[in-house]
This record gives C-alpha cells, structure tokens and sequence, in this order.
C-alpha cells in the first residue's frame, strides 16, 4: 500500500535567459522579499477555509475506510475497491499536510499554524488506526489465490508491487490486535521528532560574536556557513565555530535525552515486528541487503587516505599552523565571483540540456516563480529540501546566499524536484513514491552535470581549480561524512540493542572517536566538535537515512561517467536507462531499480570506486595548484 511520506504551478516557465540579475535582498523580513522568490501556496488550497474542507473529507474518508473491514476475502474487486479508497485518501494527505507544513517552515515562530499542523498529526494518527486492519487482512488471503487475483484483474495492475511485497514482509507484520497498537503508537512515536524541532529552531538562540574587524554577526546557520567559506581569518572560523556548534552542546543533556528516546523508538518496533536488530527493521522495508550498509562503513573506513591527504594539501596551500575542521569549507584561492539565484538558475538548467529537451522543459516548469522559496528570513527553517505535493508539484526550499556553494545547493535540490516530477507523471499514485534509497541520485547527478558544465566555460585555472575542489567537496560532504553519521548512528544504535547507557558523554565520546577515527592525524580535533550530533536533524527525524547519500553518490557517479562517456550511442542508451529510473516510481525495490540502470551496489568495487574518484582528483589539484604557485612565481 503506497503510504504517504511526510519529508505551485505557473502558466508559463521562467525565462532562462534574463541578462540582468537580481541581486540579493538585504531584508530578512519576508513580507519585504518580492514575491518571485516565495512560494505561493495556493496551488495547494486557495485558502485556509479550503484546507478546513480538505481535513473535513478526510475525516469522512477515514470513516468510510472503516468500513471497508471485513470485506477483502469477497474477491478481487473488494481488494481493488479499498486500495483505490486508500489512494484517495493517501493523495488528500499530501495537500492537507504540506500546507501547513510549508507555511510553517517559512516562520516556525508562527503558533497559528503550529496549531494546525498538530491538528494533521492528529488526523493522520487517527488514519494510521483506522487502517490498521488492512495489511493483516490482506495477508488472511492465501498468496496464490492473490496471484490469481492479480493474474485475472487488469485493474489491480498498478497495486501487483505493492501487494506482492506485503507478503514478502509477512513474518514482520502483527496481528489486526497488534497492528492497531502500533497504530495508536505511532503520534507519540513522532513526539521526539517535534521535541527536537522545536528545541533545534524554534527556540535555540543562536550567539552574536564580534569577529577580529570589529563587526558583529549573529551566527544563524546560513550566516555560520557564510562565514566558515567567505572568512579568510582561521581565528574568526574557529570562534564561530566554538560558538555555533557550543550553542548545541549548552542543551547537550535535553538532545541527547531526545535522542536516547529515539533510539528506544527504533528498537522497541524492531522488536514488536520481529527484527534481530534496528538496522534491519530499517532496511527491511525495501529489501535492502544489511551488507550494503556494513561494506558501505568498511570500504570508507579503509579508504580514508585521500581524504586525509586532501586535508594535508588544504592546509599546505592555506599556509595554516593547524588545520581544522572549521577550515575545510574556506577556498584554498580566493575569487570574487558571485552567483545571483537568477544566474545559478540559469546555469543549472543549461547544464542538464544532456538529459534532453522533454527534460529541460519539464525543469523550467518545476523552478519557475512560486515553486522555490530561495532567501534567507527571519523565523526561517534553515537548510534546503524539495517537498512533492501530489498532483500540483514540487516544492522547492533554499536559503540561497549568492555562493558557489547555494548553486550547487540549487542544482540538487531541482534534481531532487525533477525526480518527483518524472515519477508522479510515469506512475500511477500507488507506485509514484520512489525509495529514499534512490531519492539522492538525481540530486547529486544534477550536481554533476553542473560542475562539468562549468568547467568547460572557463579556462581561468584559478577557477578551475575552485570548480575541482567543488567536486572534491561533494565527495568528502556527500560520502565520507555522510558514512561517517551512519557509522555513528548505527553504533548509537546497537548501544540500545545492548542495555547500555546513552548519555551525553557516551555520545559525545562516540563522535569525537569516529571523527578522530576518519580524519586521523591530517586535522586538529578540537573539543567542542564532540557535540556535532546534537546539530545533525536527520539523526533526529530520519534515521538509518543518512547512508543512502553515500550509496547514492556512488551509483551517480556510475551514472554519469556512462551517461557522458564512450560512444553516441552508448551515451543515449544510458541515459535512457537513466531517465527510466527517474520515471519509475517506486514500481520495484530499489536495489533492483538500480541495477536495471546499470549500477550494483552488491559489489565492493562500486563504492570503491569513489575513494579511487577523490584518490584522483585530489592527485589533479595537486597538479593544478603546482602550475598556480609556478605563474605565481
């Protein structure tokens, strides 16, 4: 049963080819921002009355699904009749939760719509109850007489996935008696969740220090990521970072009792649903084999030597005593570029014409105004994410801030949004939700696309150089660090599963040991790091989540060297495959859809393949800044 998974149309698509570029607004006030650059919700529901109505057919959806117990072993139209009422109710929950959702992360501080979207929680939680018998009678009904089913009733076609899967899943679900306690569990199980939001944005306050030109800054997160890559003074980068990471460690007790209650969670349904262990109760769902998690951590973990000799050739070049984490995001040369968001968009979409022209259209319409919340306010969620509304669109957040680095940001977040898009237009509502296993492909291909495009404008070296260290970044960023967080959660994890403590100190310990563990001797570890997994949200709202962006990264780096290399036709054959991907939904396990696209994430040799990536590149920036130092000269 497709579930929804909590994670606006123009008339026309923006012009790509505007030649003056906005600039910027000074204001963090929203209201003062043009409306260009803020979404308009009303694609979704024209106004509040409208998603009163929205909650109000729900309801009596809910009800109405009720009553459809009981009737599944009456043949093949019963079983259709409630899977189409399920996908009703399912494509109604998608608008009635990102409208408040939405408007809530442009100002969290907003406790109107906080109200409100507690109120989806409630509703949700009274579905998750409601249809708790479903699955369980389902499974009442013989598998090969739900074959035949299948077999003899075209129009179940589109549930033939979904169905087959339940009983793949058989041993882990309940009893109706069991399945509706787990139901009934399921909005306190999300309390943690909301407890560490709220901590995390709605009420932490951020520190104002006075850096050593006498200015003062209020460390918000994109101002902290500002001035980690703009700030050419290593003493001003290490009291921002002492201050923003401290601004965790001051509530370190409270996150980690939310944590400690999360893990707990987690281990408490692997246990009722009969699962040795939370990693795989986790993979489960998707079929995903436990050892592509544990060769995941293992070919990293013995292949930190680029990463380490990256670290050593930054801090040559930077001409620091010492190096540090803080240190790894300011540009070994300096430019004085900037990338208005009008320019980035620009850019990012000249940079998948690849992909073909159906593509670029359908991306032009996903970016256009009213579709990306792109600067930076007051009472602002920080971070980016692409959010799908089913049946109106993607929805796009930024704090874009004029860097190479919001570009990029950009440039994934559309591929994220061109994902949806592609797969909501192939698929039918059952199978439109793709796995979060292949959700960080398109993303960090679209990425790729952008920074081989870039390359080939510029013959600047200088440029170049920063453009190569782009791609270097994204490979510590996306890989090693994302393996390293699914190393911590993992072991975080098996602390529970073992009865051991889970304190601020054993957390702490546990961090600051895996980043000396990855890092070695090539950094400085500086003490207040250890409260790094206090600031990471998706320990928080999404575990077991993080590893997927590493085994993303690999299967788009896969993707692209066929996509770009060899013959004409080889190419087109690729990216063929590559868009089918993109179109195909959820319709099988992801494993499966991978390698239909060509990548095996079975074999030792396709993660490998991205330590030997950063192994050369870091070779070629070597190389490159040798001939920067001898013009230099």
């Amino acid at each position: 049963m497709h579930t929804f998974v909590a994670g606006a149309v123009c008339a026309a698509a923006v012009s790509m080819a505007a030649t003056a570029m906005a600039a910027k607004p000074a204001s963090r006030v929203r209201a003062e921002i043009p409306a260009q650059y803020r979404w308009d919700f009303s694609p979704i529901y024209a106004n509040w009355d409208a998603w009163e109505a929205g909650m109000r057919e729900m309801d009596q959806r809910i009800d109405a699904f009720a009553r459809l117990q009981g009737t599944l072993k009456n043949g093949p139209d019963a079983v259709l009749a409630a899977y189409r009422a399920y996908d009703e109710i399912g494509q109604l929950q998608y608008r009635i939760y990102r409208y408040p959702q939405l408007q809530r992360d442009t100002d969290t501080r907003d406790q109107n719509v906080a109200g409100r979207f507690q109120r989806v929680g409630a509703l949700f939680a009274k579905f998750d109850a409601a249809s708790a018998w479903f699955t369980p009678e389902l499974l009442t009904v013989p598998e090969a007489t739900m074959r035949e089913w299948l077999d003899k009733t075209p129009a179940l076609k589109p549930y033939r996935f979904p169905i087959l899967e339940n009983f793949r899943r058989q041993a882990h679900v309940l009893d109706e008696k069991g399945e509706r306690l787990m139901a009934l569990a399921s909005r306190s199980n999300r309390a943690p969740n909301a407890i560490y939001s709220e901590l995390s944005t709605s009420d932490i306050k951020f520190p104002t220090i006075r850096l050593s030109d006498g200015k003062e800054l209020t460390l918000s997160p994109a101002n902290y990521q500002a001035l980690l890559s703009d700030s050419t003074v290593q003493a001003d980068r290490a009291a921002a970072a002492a201050a923003h990471v401290g601004t965790y460690g001051q509530t370190a007790h409270t996150y980690a009792a939310i944590y400690e209650g999360i893990l707990q969670r987690d281990w408490f349904v692997a246990r009722a649903r009969n699962f040795p262990t939370t990693l795989d109760a986790a993979l489960d769902e998707n079929a995903i084999p436990r050892q592509v998690v544990e060769t995941l951590i293992e070919v990293a973990r013995q292949g930190t030597g680029p990463l380490q000799r990256y670290a050593r050739l930054r801090q040559r070049l930077l001409g620091l005593p010492s190096y540090h984490l803080y240190d790894q995001f300011v540009p070994v040369f300096r430019s004085d570029k900037t990338w208005p968001y009008d320019e980035a968009r620009r850019q990012a979409t000249a940079s998948i014409a690849p992909l073909g022209q159906g593509y670029v259209q359908r991306y032009e319409k996903a970016i256009a105004p009213g579709r990306v919340d792109v600067y930076e306010n007051e009472g602002k969620r920080s971070g980016a994410y692409n959010a799908g509304v089913y049946g109106v669109g993607p929805y796009m957040l930024l704090n874009y801030n004029d860097t190479r680095d919001a570009m990029f940001t950009f440039a994934h977040e559309a591929g994220h949004a061109m994902h949806t898009v592609l797969s909501t237009e192939h698929q039918p509502y059952a199978t439109a939700d793709y796995t979060i296993f292949v959700a960080e492909v398109a993303s960090t291909t679209n990425e790729r696309f952008l920074l081989e495009h870039l390359l080939k404008q510029t013959t600047d070296p200088k440029e170049r150089f920063l453009l190569l260290q782009e791609a270097v970044d994204a490979i510590v960023g996306t890989f090693y660090t994302q393996v390293l967080f699914a190393d911590f959660e993992l072991r975080a994890h098996q602390l529970v599963e073992r009865d051991e403590p889970v304190t601020t100190e054993v957390l702490n310990k546990l961090y600051a040991g895996l980043l000396k563990e990855y890092w070695g001797d090539a950094i400085t570890h500086d003490e207040f790091y250890q409260y790094t997994w206090a600031r990471i949200p998706h320990f928080f709202n999404s575990p077991y989540y993080v590893y997927q962006y590493a085994t993303c990264f690999a299967s788009s780096a896969q993707l692209f060297k066929t996509m770009t290399e060899g013959p004409k036709a080889g190419r087109e054959a690729a990216v063929k495959r590559y868009l089918e991907l993109l179109s195909s939904g959820g319709n099988d396990q992801p494993m499966k859809q991978l390698q239909k696209a060509g990548v095996d994430l079975t074999q030792r040799q396709t993660v490998q393949a991205v330590v030997d990536q950063l192994d050369e590149l870091v070779t070629r920036m070597e190389a490159e800044a040798a001939k920067l130092q001898s013009t230099a000269k």
